[in-house]
Formats: structure tokens, sequence, C-alpha cells
């Protein structure tokens, strides 16, 4: 007999249709109204059992807008979660899946109910299908999936997703330090990964992750080799030149650093970290005048931070054990009670670290004081303050006010 082509649904086929439909149009808006009410009261026995009618009726396939699979899939899913029943779970996930293959909160709550049933591989597989298919960046997949990894022994695998965070987020240190111990249980020198990374493909970041791994290492002048080329290459990278700046501190050529750390504060000025970082290796190299000068730029920059107070304090109190004299001059008690003062300040923010300088100002009685007052001749106690005239002070140009009990 010859093959008659379908012509098409039946009459029977779309009366059935119409009377489904009619069905949905009735029951479908029902279902989902009281499903939501169960879940939000926690009826999860309910909430199951109301979903099973909604995609027995195929709702979703009836309104997407007033019965959403994206939805009845998960809070489906979520009920059965929180009856224990992850089985139960994985099976509607995986029904969800396959109607909205490109949902990424099913495959995230399908990974779990895996994970709750110690199905790691088919965790694993999920979460991998995720990042291969649908979201490449997803850093929350990636870091659950460098976990699994690295508690199956796959540490290969793991290094490889560590890679792509770190290149999302180079500072990350929990990633650096994942990353490293991966390294060591592979048997592989850290160092030469980066070293393969940066030679592959020299950016900034790549870069900034082989001087560090250098400076573990204690080869600081490598470091600050590497770190140099990207400064040529990537002039507005300021954690490079930030880094720059401690490999030069590590090797103690403080000039170097002060230039390096000057260049980062210019390409963020609101930094006042790093103005307090120049403060200190101005210090470092007895350039006080220009330690006090970043000192001052730190405090306007952070609306007087304790910091940045106890900073100033600082090099007040390393100039004067730089420049005192075995009696301790007039000259001296002035430089001393300005760092003193300073401290006080900085204290008074809540900052703790100059407690011990401070102490030891006081305790070994190096102040200028009440007596040291009186003894100034007339005219300059006419003027309300003292001044420095010691050469080796010559760059301190503040005033010590009279203090009130003088």
């Amino acid at each position: 007999s010859m093959c008659v082509p379908p012509s098409g649904p039946s009459a029977e086929d779309l009366a059935e249709k119409a009377r489904i439909d009619s069905v949905r149009n009735v029951r479908c808006p029902r279902l989902m109204s009281s499903a939501a009410e169960y879940y939000n009261a926690r009826d999860w026995e309910s909430t199951v059992r109301v979903y099973g009618e909604v995609v027995d009726l195929g709702c979703d396939e009836w309104d997407a807008t007033y019965a959403p699979p994206e939805e009845i899939y998960q809070y489906y899913g979520i009920a059965y979660e929180q009856m224990g029943k992850y089985d139960s779970s994985e099976y509607v996930l995986l029904k969800g899946v396959d109607k909205i293959p490109n949902n990424i909160d099913l495959r995230v709550r399908l990974a779990y109910a895996y994970k709750r049933q110690g199905k790691t591989d088919q965790e694993i597989v999920e979460y991998e299908r995720i990042l291969d298919e649908l979201d490449p960046n997803n850093i929350r997949v990636m870091t659950e999936l460098a976990s699994l990894y690295r508690k199956e022994g796959r540490y290969e695998e793991q290094i490889r997703v560590l890679q792509k965070l770190i290149d999302i987020d180079p500072t990350n240190e929990a990633i650096i330090a994942d990353l490293t111990t991966a390294f060591e249980r592979t048997g592989k020198d850290p160092l030469e990964l980066y070293l393969d990374k940066y030679n592959n493909n020299p950016t900034g970041t790549n870069g900034i992750q082989l001087a560090d791994a250098y400076m573990e290492n204690d080869r600081i002048d490598e470091a600050i080799d590497i770190l140099k080329a990207v400064s040529r290459k990537e002039p507005n990278n300021k954690i490079n030149f930030s880094k720059l700046g401690d490999a030069y501190i590590l090797n103690e050529d403080f000039s170097n650093a002060s230039n390096a750390l000057e260049q980062a504060y210019k390409l963020d000025p609101r930094d006042y970290k790093t103005a307090i970082r120049i403060c200190e290796v101005n210090s470092e190299l007895e350039n006080f005048g220009k330690a006090i000068i970043w000192a001052d730029k730190a405090i306007r920059g952070s609306k007087s931070a304790g910091e940045a107070l106890g900073a100033k304090g600082d090099v007040y109190y390393k100039a004067f054990h730089t420049c005192r004299t075995p009696e301790v001059s007039r000259d001296d008690r002035i430089v001393a009670r300005l760092a003193y003062k300073y401290y006080v300040q900085a204290e008074s923010k809540g900052y703790r670290n100059v407690t011990g300088s401070k102490n030891w100002l006081r305790d070994n009685e190096v102040l200028f004081s009440k007596s040291d007052w009186f003894m100034l001749d007339a005219s300059q106690k006419n003027t309300g303050y003292a001044t420095v005239k010691t050469p080796c002070y010559s760059w301190v140009t503040e005033r010590l006010s009279k203090d009130s009990n003088w």
C-alpha cells in the first residue's frame, strides 16, 4: 500500500489539546498559588505534592509567565532538599535541567543534591559543565570545583582552576596560598610555574606573581628586574610600583624604594598608606625633612588617622636619636617633645604601635619641660614658642608652643 504522508494533527488530537488547555487554564494558576503558599509556610510535604501536580499537568508548558519552569523546578527541588530527600531532589532537578539547560541556579542545586548523596564524581561533572557550557568565569563554581579536586587528590586539575581564578583576582592571597600548596603536592616548584606563565604572557599580573615567587625565595634582584620590566610596559600599574618598593626595601635600597613608592602614590594620591611608607623609607635615609613632608601628606590624606600621626612622631623620634648630643641639648628636647606630641595624638585615635617609643621618651626624661622653658631668654619666651637652631635639625620648621602648665 502507498504511504500516506501525515496531514497534521487529527481532529481527535486537537480536541484533546483543547481539553487539556482548558483544564490547565483553570488548574494551573490555582496550583501555582497554593504551591507558593505552602512553600512560604515551609510545609514541604504539601509543596512537593502540589509541584508534582503542576509538573504532571504540564503547567510550565502552558504559560511560562504564570508558571515559570525555572521557578517550579527550583522550589520543587528545594522542598525535597528540606525534607532531606536528596535523591528525589536530584530526580526533579534533572528534569528541570533537561527543560532549561541554560539555567545555572538549577545546575548548582543539582550539584548540591549530588554532594549530599556523596556522588562526588557527578557533582564535579555538573560544575565542569557549568563552566564549559554556561559561565566560564563563575567564581563561586570555580572555587567549589577547586576544593573538590583537592579533596579527590586531583591536583593538576585543581591547579588549572586556581590559575583561572588568579587571572580573575590576581591579588587574592587565599588562592595564591592554595596554589602554592597544590604545587608542593604535585612536587612542582611554584616558581617554575610562574616563570612559564610570565614567559608565555608577560603581563603585569603574571610579572607581579613571578616577582612575589622570587621574593619568597629570597631572590630579590630577580624580582626587581621583573618589576622594572613591568613598570616600563605598564607605567600606570600602581600595584607593580608598590611591589617594587617592597623589593627595594628588602634590599635596603631605600632611595630607589622611595622613587618606586612615589610613582605608586602619583597613580593614586588618595592612598595615604603609600605616603606613610615613603615617609618611613626617607626616615631610614635620614632625609628627615622629606619624611616630614610625606607624613603631612599622609595626615591630610587620611583625615588625621592614628597611623599617619604616629608616622610623623616616628620621624621626630628617629631624628632625635640620630642628632642627639650626649648631654641631651635643649634642641634635642624640643624634637623629643614634638615626637611625644604626635604619639599622644596617635594614641588618642586608637593607634597603639607608638606606645613603646612614647613611654621611652617619658621614662628617660628627655622631653622639653617647664624648667627648659624657664631657661629660655626673655625675647624667645615673649614669642610664646621655642624653635631649634642646631644644624642637624635644620629641616624642623615646626615650633613648639608653650604648654599652659609652663
